[in-house]
């Protein structure tokens, strides 16, 4: 059987390394029952390997506590405590 390929159909996947039966397996399980016309070009097939750096590297800043973010906020009104009577213009 041949295909024409169309580029705007054209998708990609990634295969988990260590999948059970590899690309053939995951093809017919994944793929088919949802596009039964579809086919992989052994060509452009490539197999490497991905690494998350979110995953294994990213360390998130702890976030602020409750307290200290009242605070601020009760800072804040203090230093502004009387602007906005001088924006209205009421007294």
């Amino acid at each position: 059987m041949w295909y024409e390929p169309d580029a705007d159909l054209r998708d990609t996947e990634q295969v988990p390394l260590k999948e059970p039966g590899g690309i053939d397996a995951f093809f017919k399980r994944e793929v088919l029952p949802h596009a039964t016309d579809a086919w992989i070009d052994g060509e452009k097939t490539e197999i490497g390997y991905e690494i998350s750096f979110a995953r294994y590297f990213y360390k998130p800043t702890p976030l602020r506590s409750l307290g200290d973010i009242r605070a601020d906020i009760l800072k804040l009104e203090q230093q502004t405590e009387g602007l906005l009577q001088k924006i209205v213009g009421t007294a």
